[in-house]
């Protein structure tokens, strides 16, 4: 895929062989939860796993690696790309480089995983069943591609996860590879990807932006701070996308709080032109509530 291409991505059938393992995990979280029956200790263990790794696709793959919004050393970045990689979506240049390209093209027939242009299928799951890093994806990720340990751990992002499952099946047997491998990381794509999908579908803007992304409470909770979706497209460098108090955002607090002991700093906040021009404009009715406020006859000119 050429990202630098000025023409619609084609709508790809799902690669064969790639996407077997996605839709293997699916059906082995199903079928291990069947017969193993329900637990609330395999929950508990789900539940942590899911916002663990939740914020390492987005305090670390989102923020740091695709908008470079904070700063870090070279061997906490290498540790981050790791852990990232624990998140099964792939390695940090890899999500970085589809990301960038989605800034760029948001909502228009370029961007690779648009509802409006693709379809909720392709936006929720079918982008990431996508192709390995190409040419153009490393010329669109240049100031990370200069590191080689982050070339081998993108080129070898399977081992984090086979990391992950070794542990937990040392610590905890098939209960703890099905709750806590299987069923988290089912609940993580798919929290994760409703940002793609329906972020860009459903919620309030407060900003005027050229695509179609909205701020949702409840997708900004199950995401860790990432349902305030127009808030970034609209200011994409600050680390913060919770821009206000009242914006829970729990990926900030965490850097937030890496920042006091120093393992990350920079952290960069929109400026408050941003914040008092968000607080001018409030939420925005979408579209489709703008017209049920006009009247079934049509407006009456006087």
């Amino acid at each position: 895929m050429n990202l630098s291409s000025a023409s619609a991505p084609a709508k790809r059938r799902l690669p064969p062989l790639s996407s077997i393992p996605f839709f293997l995990i699916h059906v082995g979280a199903v079928v291990g939860v069947y017969m193993l029956g329900f637990s609330w200790s395999g929950l508990a263990l789900a539940v942590a796993l899911y916002f663990s790794r939740m914020f390492f696709v987005t305090g670390v793959y989102h923020r740091y690696f695709s908008h470079r919004s904070y700063k870090t050393s070279r061997w906490f970045q290498a540790v981050l790309s790791f852990l990232g990689s624990m998140s099964t979506q792939k390695g940090a240049m890899w999500w970085a480089a589809r990301h960038r390209h989605h800034h760029k093209y948001s909502d228009t027939p370029q961007d690779i995983h648009s509802p409006r242009q693709q379809g909720f299928w392709h936006s929720h799951v079918g982008w990431i069943l996508g192709n390995e890093l190409t040419e153009d994806d490393i010329r669109a990720v240049k100031d990370l591609s200069k590191y080689p340990e982050l070339l081998w751990l993108d080129r070898n992002y399977f081992v984090g996860p086979i990391v992950l499952v070794t542990i937990l099946g040392l610590l905890g047997g098939t209960h703890a590879m099905v709750w806590g491998f299987l069923v988290s990381t089912v609940a993580l794509w798919h929290g994760t990807f409703t940002i793609n999908s329906l972020a860009h579908v459903i919620g309030k803007r407060r900003f005027e932006t050229p695509d179609d992304s909205k701020n949702h409470l409840l997708l900004a909770i199950i995401t860790m701070g990432e349902g305030w979706h127009n808030n970034h497209h609209h200011y994409q460098s600050s680390e913060r996308q919770g821009f206000y108090w009242w914006e829970i955002d729990m990926s900030h607090y965490i850097l937030t709080v890496l920042s006091w002991v120093g393992l990350v700093w920079d952290l960069r906040a929109p400026p408050q032109s941003v914040l008092d021009e968000g607080l001018r404009a409030g939420p925005r009715k979408s579209a489709d509530e703008m017209m049920e406020l006009v009247p079934q006859g049509g407006l009456e000119m006087t």
